[in-house]
């Protein structure tokens, strides 16, 4: 009941504080009679209630926008979360909730030069456009709703699979689908072009362009058209995605100069290899005070991936990239998990086995109590240098395991977070329901490090931390819902693990880049800026005020138009740049008190020269 409550009303803006009772009851009343009579009527009383609300909302915002000259009240605050509010008691308290919340959208919108009068008609049409989804569920959509209370009621990780999300969980795990290639996002009603994939065949056809709004869709040389405008994006994609071979038609709206075009295009749809989700290497030189430089290597590897052929692994790619940078005879390697989500477990054991010898990674603990290790079988070590594994509060699950297995051999440095996420349980899909009705993901058991500790709840500890205003104590698992208690087994460290080949990580050498790591910090211009965010998170404790937001704008502004033509890719490389940076710095350190003569490459006016290497 909570959970659905939850779920149906995250923001605490739709429901009364009578209502959630009602809702409760009539859950209550479906979860015990279903079994016996198999009836759902009480979703369809709550929808109704729903329903009712929703459409009250938009008439709320409407009146607010009524207002012909509608000025931003610059006082208003608001608490931003929703677990610190109470449900308002009164469709009068709502509506207030809502009005400071519209001031907040209209900001949003005038910050990005969007004219006012274009801005409220923005607003209203994004309420107009809850209404209409809000309406439009299906009585499928509804027991979904159900079945996702009902799940998340056990655990934060157990989840129901409808069809549709079925099939996107196979693609993000073998980042390969079959479609035009294109990155689309949903913006005032309009499904928007963000990003051509490279090599897709809305690239080789060179007939779109970012920022094209698809306005409809249609299917082979002369089928019908289908409107798009005000459609879930999820529907977009699915009338767009399509087999290999097959043609689709798209309407646009081109922005090009003061004025708007309107075009068709024919797109044939093709195999789609995600190659931007996939393991990526980069090279950096670093120069030392005593004018040599080291060759650095990054790898960015944002999930654990891998298709049901095997054609396709995050373990296949990463051997070659490791291969890859041992022809360079780079100096050292900083493995970036920071916006590692996780992903499959075999790739964590097999990945984490790239810089160790055969051993023990990682136990798994089932309800039955039984112990399940899970190993690196191959003796080879495909690098051998320093390590540095870059992690922050968003690394998770199987990221966890390597940045723990690697933290508990001593073979890594781990930089970046003070903990990660936490989320140190096993999931398992079963897709054995009846045909067309999805899957579901079932917690297991937990995942344990080789000294015995789960990373449930707890993460890994981070040997050098960096300040982010990620690191709060609202992030992480210990945080959610029906999060499971951390657990210890006993430990089940390997011995040979071909620590003879590379130096271990010790307590003394992490304090040691750990104090480095912060005098540069205090000296860094954008880790200053970071640390003054935090100190304002921390000093607004959750509360949002729109008069700091406006004179924060005022002081970036010139910072804001340098960004405003960058892709969603690019800001998002923008942030993780000092911490990059960083890791950078801190690998250098590393590699200098390991390998004191390390760095090939004396730097200066004369010709470079060749130094033999450690």
């Amino acid at each position: 009941m909570d959970q659905y409550v939850k779920l149906t009303d995250p923001t605490k803006m739709l429901f009364l504080k009578d209502d959630v009772k009602f809702v409760k009851k009539n859950i209550q009343k479906l979860f015990l009679g279903l079994r016996r009579t198999g009836d759902c009527s009480p979703l369809q009383k709550i929808q109704d209630l729903i329903v009712k609300r929703v459409k009250e909302n938009e008439a709320a915002v409407k009146k607010i926008m009524a207002i012909k000259k509608f000025k931003i009240d610059e006082s208003i605050e608001l608490k931003l979360n929703p677990d610190k509010r109470e449900y308002a008691k009164t469709v009068e308290e709502k509506n207030e909730l809502i009005r400071k919340s519209v001031h907040f959208q209209m900001w949003n919108y005038q910050s990005s030069d969007t004219k006012a009068d274009e801005a409220q008609g923005k607003v209203v049409h994004r309420y107009e456009l809850a209404t209409k989804r809000v309406v439009e569920r299906s009585h499928e959509d509804l027991l979904v709703s159900f079945m996702d209370a009902f799940t998340h009621s056990l655990d934060p990780h157990t989840s129901y699979f409808s069809q549709e999300r079925l099939d996107d969980f196979r693609i993000d795990m073998s980042l390969s689908l079959e479609g035009i290639g294109a990155s689309l996002s949903s913006s005032d009603g309009y499904t928007i072009v963000e990003e051509i994939i490279v090599g897709g065949a809305a690239d080789r056809a060179k007939v779109l362009v970012p920022k094209d709004k698809i306005i409809s869709v249609g299917q082979g040389k002369n089928g019908p058209t289908q409107s798009v405008i005000d459609m879930e994006l999820k529907d977009v994609v699915r009338l767009i995605r399509g087999k290999k071979g097959t043609l689709v038609r798209l309407n646009l709206l081109r922005k090009e100069g003061d004025s708007t075009k309107k075009l068709e295009v024919s797109i044939t749809r093709d195999k789609i290899d995600l190659a931007e989700s996939a393991a990526k290497i980069t090279y950096h030189q670093k120069k030392l005070p005593n004018g040599k430089s080291l060759n650095l290597a990054v790898i960015d590897l944002p999930s654990f991936y891998g298709d049901q052929s095997g054609k396709r692994s995050g373990y296949a790619d990463m051997k070659k990239l490791l291969a890859e940078a041992n022809s360079k005879n780079v100096d050292g390697m900083v493995l970036n998990l920071a916006r590692n989500g996780g992903g499959l477990l075999e790739d964590a054991v097999r990945i984490s086995g790239l810089f160790i010898k055969e051993g023990a990674i990682v136990a798994t603990l089932n309800s039955r109590k039984d112990v399940n290790i899970l190993r690196d079988k191959d003796p080879a070590i495909q690098f051998e240098k320093p390590l540095v594994v870059l992690t922050s509060r968003a690394s998770a699950s199987a990221s966890e395991i390597l940045a723990g297995a690697l933290r508990d051999y001593n073979r890594a440095l781990i930089v970046g977070a003070d903990n990660t996420f936490g989320k140190g349980s096993v999931q398992a899909v079963l897709d054995n329901l009846p045909p067309g009705l999805g899957a579901m993901k079932v917690t297991t058991g937990m995942f344990f490090v080789p000294g015995g500790n789960s990373t449930q709840n707890l993460g890994v500890a981070g040997h050098v931390i960096l300040p982010s205003t990620l690191s709060n104590d609202d992030l992480g698992e210990k945080n959610l819902d029906n999060a499971l208690p951390p657990l210890k087994i006993r430990p089940f460290m390997s011995k040979n693990i071909g620590n003879d080949k590379w130096k271990p990580v010790g307590r003394k050498i992490a304090e040691k880049l750990q104090k480095k790591s912060t005098a540069r910090i205090s000296k860094d211009e954008k880790f200053q800026e970071i640390k003054k965010d935090i100190a304002e998170m921390d000093k607004n404790d959750g509360i949002m005020k729109l008069a700091e937001l406006i004179k924060k704008e005022k002081e970036n502004k010139a910072k804001k138009d340098e960004n405003k033509d960058k892709s969603f890719k690019d800001r998002v490389a923008d942030l993780q740049k000092p911490y990059i940076e960083e890791s950078l710095n801190v690998l250098a350190d590393l590699v200098q008190i390991q390998y004191p003569k390390a760095g090939g490459i004396i730097v200066g006016d004369s010709a470079q020269k060749k130094l033999p290497k450690n």
